[in-house]
């Protein structure tokens, strides 16, 4: 978002939504004298951008709860903790009030038809997705299309069944998608029809592969109608857009998460940052700073999954859990040098190797991070952050398509064969053989070898993202949250090892750290809870003392228990009474 945007839309929040469901701001905003002109209606629409994620809310979210990033902390309360209703955030409804009393006002004949069924679209596509991260979170939650007054019995209804839900939700997704207008901006900072069909994709293809894989819930029969939408809204921008893969440059992937001005052929919405809006975000400070949050770095499981660059996996050798850093990221899939540091990364004009002060796995990522550390301190970095991409619509499309039996050979030149063209991955076409490591190692109950292939793309081009735990959740796949932190194999201790190859030693495994330590070297010193797999020598492994439990009720949070109190109607989801 611009910083205009931005201003504007916490000046209208503040005034005209800083109440909860059954508060009416009638000493901020007269709707007597507000929604009469066009101008109005956009005033106050700026306002809706505050539900968007944060940059920050993006690029964190996946080291905080994922399978693919080990942390330099314990795992998450949510994971290997006592984590009750007690602790969830996340029941708040400001946001939704907010968009609802602009529904309630902006009816005015006096507009232009068109004008109005524009932002009454950017309304309901802030409305859908206030909702879908609700559904997502909580299941079951009530529906609320309208402003209330303190003593509405309404305020303490039940929560509605999510099917009930999420049939509005796709209602608010069908009419925004058909009258937000389509114009473009060179920032892409506002929410076009484009942005409304990306999204409709992402919501459709989640609830549609959740209804698949969670029968339990009793919407299975269902769940094709979704994937349907979730094909269709893709394929409509695909063929109409007018995106494409970013191509140029040497660096063409990472290019898309480290530049100020964003790279609009691809990025459909984003986070703006610069310093001409003097709006700035912390990520080197998040993926760089030794002594900041929770230093996540990649684990080899994750890692190999990319391919080689002649397209066979790297997994297809004996010993590729026993290659060497140094070895192990030559001739793969470039995006692989574009998302961590590799041997010819540079910080600040100097070869940087991984920093295992950072990341204790030694995959360091710098997908997000400006090359330069200069206002560390102040996290100011300036590069813009994409919300919604026409990578993850590509995706999306090959996913819906393949889970309704209609992925053709022309489809994954157009999806997954694009994808790799861009990473320099040779494509060898759709496999008829799945591969062994992916389902051995991630999805043993998926005997589809394209749709393998298609969660091993979007598991590395979406990394980090803010997509891995929603990904799990619909996949039904919460074993993965369970597994083992690894990293690096490391040959020898008290070895020497030079990472990024500039002729100078970076790191060193050792038990204790030596009397007469060498300059520049860090000292890895190994205890109970980083270790080696087979003692002396072997991954490195995060915390293997520490058990990981994902119980069947996680898929769905707790509601939280002083909501409850306030309202028993609520009732808690199955597993998570105190």
């Amino acid at each position: 978002m611009n910083k205009l945007r931005i201003i504007i839309g916490a000046l209208v929040a503040m005034t005209a939504a800083a109440c909860d469901l059954d508060r009416f701001p009638i000493d901020k905003i007269n709707p007597d004298t507000f929604f009469q002109t066009e101008h109005d209606l956009d005033l106050y629409a700026m306002s809706f951008y505050e539900i968007l994620p944060e940059g920050e809310d993006v690029y964190k979210s996946d080291g905080e709860l994922s399978d693919y990033f080990a942390t330099s902390t314990s795992p998450t309360l949510f994971i290997n903790g006592n984590y009750t209703a007690l602790d969830v955030d996340g029941w708040d409804w400001e946001d939704l009030y907010n968009v609802n009393y602009f529904l309630g006002r902006a009816n005015n004949p006096e507009i232009p038809e068109t004008v109005r069924n524009h932002y009454i679209g950017m309304a309901r596509f802030f409305r859908a997705w206030f909702y879908y991260e609700k559904v997502k979170k909580f299941g079951d939650v009530p529906w609320y299309d309208h402003t209330m007054d303190v003593d509405d019995e309404a305020l303490y209804k039940g929560r509605d069944p999510r099917d009930t839900v999420m049939r509005r939700v796709l209602a608010d997704l069908d009419f925004a998608c058909a009258h937000i207008n389509e114009t473009k901006d060179a920032a892409a900072s506002t929410v076009t029809r484009w942005a409304a069909l990306a999204f409709k994709s992402r919501v459709c293809l989640f609830e549609g592969t959740f209804r698949k894989y969670h029968p339990e819930f009793g919407l299975a029969s269902s769940a094709e109608s979704w994937l349907q939408e979730a094909r269709n809204a893709a394929l409509e921008l695909i063929e109409k857009g007018g995106y494409s893969l970013n191509m140029s440059g040497d660096t063409p992937y990472r290019d898309l998460f480290t530049r100020e001005q964003p790279i609009t052929t691809e990025i459909i919405l984003a986070d703006n940052y610069s310093e001409e809006l003097a709006r700035y975000n912390d990520a080197n400070w998040v993926w760089t700073s030794s002594s900041t949050w929770e230093r996540p770095g990649l684990t080899r499981k994750f890692v190999n999954t990319f391919l080689n660059l002649d397209g066979t996996p790297f997994t297809s050798r004996a010993d590729y859990n026993e290659v060497e850093f140094t070895e192990e990221v030559q001739g793969r899939d470039r995006r692989l040098a574009q998302i961590i540091r590799t041997p010819g990364y540079e910080l600040n004009g100097e070869p940087a190797a991984p920093d295992f002060g950072h990341s204790k796995t030694g995959y360091h990522v710098i997908k997000f991070t400006q090359d330069d550390n200069t206002y560390l301190a102040q996290a100011r970095n300036t590069n813009t952050i994409p919300l919604l991409r026409y990578a993850e619509v590509l995706l999306n499309y090959a996913e819906a398509s393949e889970e309704l039996g209609l992925f053709t050979a022309s489809d994954w030149t157009l999806t997954i064969g694009e994808l790799r063209r861009r990473a320099g991955v040779a494509d060898l076409g759709m496999p008829t053989v799945a591969d062994s490591y992916m389902r051995e190692n991630y999805f043993p109950d998926v005997t589809s070898p394209v749709l393998l292939e298609i969660r091993r793309e979007r598991g590395i081009e979406m990394v980090s993202e803010g997509l891995r735990f929603d990904d799990i959740r619909r996949w039904k796949e919460g074993h993965l949250l369970e597994e083992d932190w690894d990293g690096i194999y490391v040959g020898e201790l008290n070895t020497e090892y030079d990472l990024n190859q500039d002729g100078e030693p970076d790191v060193c495994f050792v038990n204790a750290t030596p009397e007469n330590p060498t300059s520049g070297v860090f000292y890895y010193v190994l205890s109970e809870s980083m270790a080696l797999s087979g003692g002396d020598t072997g991954n490195l492994l995060i915390y293997p003392n520490v058990e990981k439990r994902f119980e069947e009720k996680k898929y769905l949070y707790p509601i939280p228990e002083d909501e409850r109190l306030l309202n028993p109607a609520l009732g808690q989801n199955p597993g998570w009474e105190l």
